[in-house]
């Protein structure tokens, strides 16, 4: 994995909440070296508002997000993915399309705040902590000494990344 310049590809059913936070994070972490990019099997067709609260909070532009099917990413003429994340467990049951040029895939299973219900308090405590859990996630693959690994050192790096933490993240 000896290129310097990869792209990342974020994915969740809804495409509304943990693949676009982190879409902006990675962007703004991983830049110029990582350009990332989300999606989703069954878009919900706008970002949910504490997902986007959450990003303005953390002083991460929102401009250019959105909600979009995975399907732009399989079309002839998309940008090649070097990585493919799935952030919900409904996504990653599912059958994802071929992805051109056969990108290391892992899942970074993210428990899902919009299904928390509560006060405003307790919605906005489940996104911030899911903020956190894949900020946290990506620091650590940003981190990984990727020009010296091969293919399946880093595939196994990743899939203990995606293990980390997430049992439990949202119950504190």
């Amino acid at each position: 994995m000896a290129q310097q310049n990869y792209n990342v590809l974020f994915l969740c059913t809804g495409n509304s909440a943990r693949s676009v936070m982190a879409e902006a994070l990675m962007n703004v972490k991983g830049a110029p070296n990582f350009r990332a990019y989300s999606a989703g099997s069954h878009p919900a067709g706008s970002i949910r508002p504490d997902a986007l609260r959450q990003l303005e909070s953390a002083h991460l532009p929102v401009a250019g997000l959105r909600s979009k099917s995975w399907d732009e990413f399989a079309k002839p003429g998309a940008p090649q993915m070097n990585f493919v994340f799935t952030v919900c467990d409904n996504a990653a049951n599912e059958v994802c399309p071929v992805w051109p040029g056969q990108p290391i895939t892992a899942h970074w299973g993210i428990p899902d705040p919009a299904a928390v219900k509560g006060t405003e308090e307790q919605v906005r405590k489940a996104f911030r902590e899911a903020f956190f859990l894949l900020d946290r996630r990506i620091s650590l693959l940003l981190s990984l000494p990727m020009a010296t690994m091969d293919r399946l050192a880093l595939k196994k790096e990743l899939d203990e990344i995606g293990g980390h933490e997430s049992a439990g993240a949202l119950q504190k």
